[in-house]
């Protein structure tokens, strides 16, 4: 009788265990996992790739692939990769990058002869965590001919949200050799290149900003923000990029273009607006610094149906001490 109770007793005890096991929450996602490989930080969310910082052997550090919420990748391949069908122009459209077409007279934008290159340096940062992944980097600006321009330190943030990807890219330029003159040119500056599908020529995509130019008539537009989106692999799929409130000449001219190009520029304002030639130089005194953030939102759905104004508002209202 006793060993019957006992057997009973245990097979009740497996019961209430296995229904406590069923009862709790699954595990949270691995988060941000940030890993250096060597030549480059290879980033994922969640347990899925989402990004990869390439630092080296390039003119300039970019992040390609780009890896939006619907797990279809945003940008276009070529230069790094040779995709059939993709267009080949603008060898230096490297995915997503930051750089500048005219730095104390230099060109940082362009791949052709006699151009500048932004050098990495070193990392001050690589963090991975539950909700936020940080890399903070340090990189020289150097001239064709060798000579140090300037520097910048760069501060991208990656968030693990469900059913979509942000990231931040601050970048803080320093006048550590002389004066540095951000010029008056359309060529720059915080960049993507969309996958071709998403194009509004030859794709099927749009084009909107945050004060309602649509498409074509959003080129050299001023606005908050504007968002570019169309179909990858069947599905709608957008990327809006932020123009941050304390940036200079907020809100920022845009140089978007039809063919996928997408650009927050603040310095162009001759190209943009037919001002004066020069009109847009910014000039930042030795010592000194420039500081510009902003924010790209990688959604499914149009701007309406991403709520691009409203997470725009959360952006542009934090505090950017608690990020």
């Amino acid at each position: 009788m006793i060993r019957r109770l006992m057997i009973a007793f245990n097979l009740v005890s497996l019961c209430f265990a296995g229904a406590a096991a069923a009862a709790e929450p699954p595990a949270k996602s691995a988060g941000v996992v940030i890993t250096d490989l060597g030549d480059r930080l290879h980033v994922e969310i969640g347990g899925q790739l989402f990004t990869e910082y390439w630092y080296k052997d390039a003119p300039r550090p970019y992040m390609y692939p780009v890896i939006g919420p619907t797990g279809d990748p945003m940008t276009r391949n070529w230069p790094m990769k040779e995709v059939p069908g993709e267009p080949t122009d603008h060898v230096h459209h490297r995915s997503l990058w930051y750089a500048h077409g005219k730095v104390n007279g230099q060109n940082f934008w362009s791949e052709a002869k006699s151009f500048g290159k932004i050098v990495h340096q070193k990392f001050l940062k690589i963090e991975s965590g539950d909700d936020l992944g940080v890399v903070q980097s340090q990189n020289q600006w150097v001239a064709a001919n060798g000579d140090p321009v300037c520097e910048d330190v760069r501060t991208i943030r990656f968030y693990n949200r469900p059913g979509e990807r942000l990231l931040d890219f601050d970048v803080t330029l320093k006048a550590t050799n002389g004066p540095v003159t951000m010029g008056d040119t359309k060529e720059g500056s915080m960049a993507i290149r969309v996958a071709p599908t998403m194009q509004l020529k030859g794709g099927q995509g749009h084009i909107v900003t945050s004060e309602g130019a649509r498409d074509k008539d959003a080129w050299g537009k001023r606005a908050a923000w504007c968002d570019y989106y169309g179909p990858v692999n069947g599905k709608i799929v957008g990327v809006a990029i932020f123009d941050h409130p304390q940036n200079p000449r907020h809100p920022t001219w845009w140089h978007v273009r039809d063919y996928g190009l997408f650009a927050a520029n603040p310095f162009g304002a001759h190209d943009f607006e037919k001002q004066p030639v020069g009109a847009g130089d910014l000039t930042i005194p030795a010592g000194g610094i420039l500081a510009l953030r902003y924010q790209f939102y990688f959604h499914e759905g149009d701007e309406a149906q991403a709520k691009v104004a409203e997470h725009y508002k959360e952006y542009a209202s934090a505090n950017p001490d608690s990020r």
